[in-house]
């Protein structure tokens, strides 16, 4: 529920899309991960110790309101977030010693020497606001006045909690840009706000809103038989997902002593029956995931590479056996949704971790019960947990499944307040050590609100994501992060689950797209247009 239109800080909640108003220094193309082209900045000049950056502007930017945009802008902007901007922000910059503007288009930014490629590359796709307004506005309020930007749309109609509207700014200055071309299509993106996902989809049957991504598999299998889709007016169909990594998996709290065993966790890995719940439950779609790093070239393959043992080696005595061989796989089960063999194997580890059967529970030499209790926020995932529950009974865990608000959820995710917790989460095409440091780091065990929901504590760990962050080129953050999806897996931090490798999706059909979508990235709202003609022959003209 949207109560701030300014989301550059961390207080209040911002719709989604803000970023359609903003430009960057530089933007990236959505084909090549690792490049960046001049937006506000025409050119970029690099010092001899690699650590300060002259930017030449493009003295044609202007803000909404018809100011140019200077560097004393840009310094202004970079330098505020590095102070008082949300943690997304800020953190990037923590390498950043000053911001300052030699003139009005030219402006120096300088580093400390402890910056990674990666990290100038965030720098740089920051976005950008008005000193002049943030000179009379309260930068750390969450208030319903957007901030003066420069970027190809502004924020229209805006109704809290239940719709948004950009519209497209008619003299946007950046229009003709070659970055930009094909890009910005439509006058006016509307986006509505709906109090769960089927009065959504009640909304979009009905020709209220026009396009629908579809995440729930029952649906998509059973539920596009409306009149609008029978007649033609809605395509159903997939595109193919990002070569970006994805992640959906378990964690299993290790601040909570059960779960700090590894054959605990693998014992709990077992009783999840992927090949039965996607026959029963997900209508064949989905995937297994092995990897944290699903659907990229991060993901480990065969024995490590000469260059990845160079990185594990000094951490052998530390590390799983496992590490070093093939990638650690998931079990495959005979899909009947109680395979005996992989229960069986997960009592035994039960058993060699010092649990043992005591009635219809397992049981440590103190005598306690080994307690799972799942978190869920939907029941979607309640779904989901229930077979593997039955399985963790089976062998003997006292496991129950707990549903509560996404208040409630939210909450006890960022206190780790929790046993048994699923994450879907995305770290983008070019990994950053920032990035994986929210999810992997020691030092984000005991520090609420980040991602290390295992409460992950290796030197190992800390390491591979130091090498990630210094690496210089693509094979290198790849050997890195393969170095690092051995290690995931051998500890069994966390479970990895499912993926979708696909996008579902359903629109009217009304418009007109590229067939190839690009590699790392599916932004409709920037890329799609409307075909006139075929919103004609539907009545959405």
């Amino acid at each position: 529920d949207s109560n701030t239109l300014n989301s550059l800080v961390l207080k209040g909640d911002s719709p989604p899309r803000t970023e359609l108003c903003f430009d960057s220094l530089m933007t990236s193309a959505l084909d090549e991960p690792d490049a960046v082209y001049g937006l506000l900045a025409e050119s970029v000049t690099l010092s001899q110790d690699r650590n300060g950056f002259r930017f030449d502007l493009r003295r044609q930017a202007r803000f909404h309101d018809g100011s140019p945009v200077t560097a004393a802008d840009i310094a202004f902007a970079l330098t505020l977030y590095k102070d008082r901007g949300h943690p997304n922000l800020s953190k990037a910059l923590r390498y950043m010693t000053e911001a300052v503007a030699v003139d009005p288009v030219r402006l120096d930014v300088t580093f400390n020497g402890e910056q990674s490629a990666q990290n100038i590359l965030s720098v740089v796709a920051m976005p950008i606001v008005s000193k002049a307004f943030y000179t009379a506005n309260d930068f750390d309020a969450s208030t319903m006045t957007p901030p003066l930007s420069s970027g190809p749309y502004k924020l229209g109609r805006v109704v809290a909690g239940q719709t948004v509207e950009y519209d497209r700014v008619a003299d946007y200055w950046g229009r003709d840009l070659a970055v930009n071309r094909g890009l910005n299509n439509f006058d006016r993106i509307r986006i509505d706000f709906y109090l769960d996902r089927q009065a959504a989809f009640e909304a979009f049957k009905k020709g209220d809103t026009h396009f629908r991504e579809e995440f729930t598999s029952r649906v998509w299998a059973t539920g596009y038989d409306f009149p609008a889709l029978k007649d033609g007016k809605v395509v159903k169909r997939e595109f193919p997902g990002e070569k970006s990594p994805s992640m959906q998996s378990v964690a299993l709290n290790q601040r909570r002593p059960q779960f700090r065993d590894a054959r605990v966790r693998r014992a709990i890995a077992n009783c999840f029956d992927f090949e039965w719940i996607r026959r029963a439950l997900f209508f064949g779609s989905y995937e297994r995931s092995q990897s944290n790093f699903e659907r990229s070239d991060y993901k480990a393959e065969g024995l490590p590479s000469p260059q990845e043992l160079a990185l594990l080696e000094p951490f052998r005595a530390e590390l799983p056996p496992e590490t070093f061989g093939e990638p650690v796989m998931q079990p495959v089960s005979d899909g009947s949704g109680h395979d005996r063999k992989l229960l069986g194997a997960a009592s035994k580890l039960l058993a060699e971790a010092g649990w043992k059967r005591a009635g219809n529970f397992v049981v440590n030499e103190k005598g306690e019960r080994l307690q799972v209790e799942m978190l869920a926020e939907d029941d979607g995932i309640v779904r989901i947990f229930t077979p593997w529950a039955e399985n963790m009974k089976a062998i003997g865990i006292d496991v129950s499944i707990r549903q509560v608000d996404s208040t409630q959820y939210e909450r006890r995710q960022s206190d780790f307040d929790f046993d048994f917790n699923m994450l879907a989460w995305s770290i983008g095409a070019t990994p950053t050590a920032d990035g994986l440091e929210i999810l992997y780091d020691s030092r984000m065990a005991k520090t609420p609100g980040q991602r290390n929901y295992p409460g992950t504590e290796s030197r190992a760990i800390d390491a591979l994501i130091v090498a990630a962050g210094k690496a210089n080129s693509r094979s290198e953050l790849v050997t890195a992060l393969r170095a690092l999806d051995r290690v995931l897996r051998a500890r069994l931090d966390w479970i990895p689950t499912y993926y979708l490798a696909n996008h579902r999706v359903a629109y009217w059909d009304m418009f007109g797209f590229l067939e190839q979508k690009p590699d790392f990235g599916f932004p409709v709202e920037t890329l799609w247009w409307i075909d006139k003609g075929k919103a004609a022959k539907i009545g959405k003209a």
